[in-house]
């Protein structure tokens, strides 16, 4: 028989975009599932590798979208996904390895305290020069008084996942600023807790491998 405690407890979505990350996918589900009771559902951006292969053996739910979407496209399947088979909670983390899963309880925590909407995991530390400067002038911009605003670990509360998940939040390209913004119109509380990242296990960042990709980044956002 199931216990009171275990019958209020969240469920749980944890969502991973991942394109062609078929060299971390599985050592990220085995180590976000020791972390977290959660389902974890990885989100293939058409991957032309053998990411949903080893995310499926390494007992995740697959999704493969049959186009390039990008990460946000991705994240908001799963945000879908989730809405669609009752989750209460989506967690998001990157598929390379970088976030620790286990600062998510931390997270959790500051979300209940602060009664807020979504809540981001930080690591200022981690810009480089060009992400610090790109970071500045968004902040000064929209007046989102965010450190990290290209995290991608996230922990969504109901209303951030019915929100992130409308029409207009598709027409995004980047699940940072635009999706933040949105969120904030909205009416939705945005907060912060500290989560010092790893060096991914392999690869590079997509975004923001040069100085020209942050300014091509930050015109078109």
């Amino acid at each position: 028989a199931m216990t009171a405690p275990e019958q209020n407890q969240p469920r749980i979505l944890m969502v991973m975009p991942a394109f062609n990350e078929g060299a971390t996918i599985q050592e990220v589900i085995v180590s976000a599932r020791a972390a977290v009771d959660a389902d974890v559902l990885v989100v293939s951006d058409a991957s032309d590798d053998d990411t949903a292969d080893r995310a499926r053996a390494a007992g995740a739910l697959v999704m493969e979208l049959p186009l390039r979407s990008g990460a946000w496209m991705a994240t908001q399947a799963g945000l879908r996904h989730a809405l669609r088979h009752g989750y209460d909670l989506v967690f998001c983390l990157d598929a390379d390895g970088q976030h620790d899963p286990r600062h998510f309880p931390p997270m959790l925590a500051r979300l209940h305290e602060s009664h807020a909407d979504l809540v981001i995991g930080t690591f200022p530390e981690r810009l480089s020069p060009a992400r610090r400067l790109a970071a500045r002038w968004f902040r000064l911009l929209t007046g989102l008084g965010i450190e990290d605003l290209t995290s991608g670990m996230r922990i969504y509360g109901p209303r951030a996942m019915r929100a992130a998940s409308e029409a207009r939040a598709s027409l995004l390209d980047y699940q940072d600023l635009g999706v933040l913004l949105h969120l904030q119109r909205s009416g939705l509380r945005i907060r912060e807790a500290p989560a010092p990242m790893r060096e991914r296990l392999r690869g590079k960042s997509h975004v923001f491998s040069s100085w020209w990709k942050v300014l091509g980044y930050m015109l078109q956002t």
